[in-house]
């Protein structure tokens, strides 16, 4: 668990930062610096879609994990969680300002391959390194995500820990499953999520992309059957 204990850290640090950076800059500039990091959300996401080797395998993967989530209602879910969090540590500001921060940056943080193959290594044969690299770019950007989405930012400190934790506990169990097919279809669809992500920052819509999380997972099944 070093790997993810050492991620999460570095996160954390990075919030803390962003955030004393947050209060010396203008409103003005806070909304053009997080305009460009929704561009740049768009970029990993595309990035990130283009490794999937099977359409029909994102497709089914989005509508099926779309139906599910709805059905659950994971938006729902976190936003009012978000909006509990913020009743509870914030003075002021919009509810809805924690939820965003937290699942954009949950997400921006999980779904790449990085965490997914970093923890396996952790959790297999205890090598750290592809996990201290990926804290690394993941402390950095979120100094970003603080200065510009706010303190919500730093609730993805338990999103990592239980996702990479759970892969590098269960590692022996999961490795077989995720084959580099099953990884790289993770990775697109995930991707997809995070491309919405980048749309809704822009205001270019509203997803509920917390309610396509099921997704993340289906690969894992359709890719034994096709």
């Amino acid at each position: 668990m070093l790997g993810t204990i050492v991620n999460a850290a570095a996160v954390a640090a990075g919030t803390l930062l962003g955030l004393l950076l947050k209060k010396g800059i203008p409103d003005r500039l806070q909304d053009i610096i997080m305009k460009g990091v929704a561009l740049c959300v768009l970029l990993i996401g595309i990035s990130g879609a283009l490794k999937g080797q099977n359409t029909l395998i994102a497709i089914l993967s989005m509508v099926i994990g779309a139906i599910i989530g709805e059905l659950i209602d994971i938006d729902r879910r976190l936003n009012t969680l978000g909006q509990w969090i913020e009743k509870k540590f914030s003075k002021g500001g919009g509810e809805q300002t924690v939820a965003k921060a937290f699942v954009t940056s949950s997400l921006l943080f999980c779904v790449g391959a990085m965490a997914i193959v970093g923890s396996l290594q952790s959790g297999l044969t205890g090598d750290h390194e592809m996990i201290y690299t990926k804290s690394m770019l993941d402390g950095i950007s979120s100094i970003v995500f603080a200065s510009s989405l706010g303190f919500g930012v730093i609730f993805s400190v338990a999103a990592i820990f239980l996702y990479q934790g759970s892969i590098v506990l269960l590692a022996q169990w999961v490795a077989p499953l995720l084959s580099d097919t099953v990884i790289a279809e993770m990775t697109c669809v995930g991707s997809l999520m995070i491309i919405g992500l980048g749309l809704n920052m822009l205001g270019i819509t509203k997803l509920k992309v917390a309610n396509y999380l099921p997704g993340l997972l289906l690969p894992i099944l359709l890719c034994l059957f096709m």
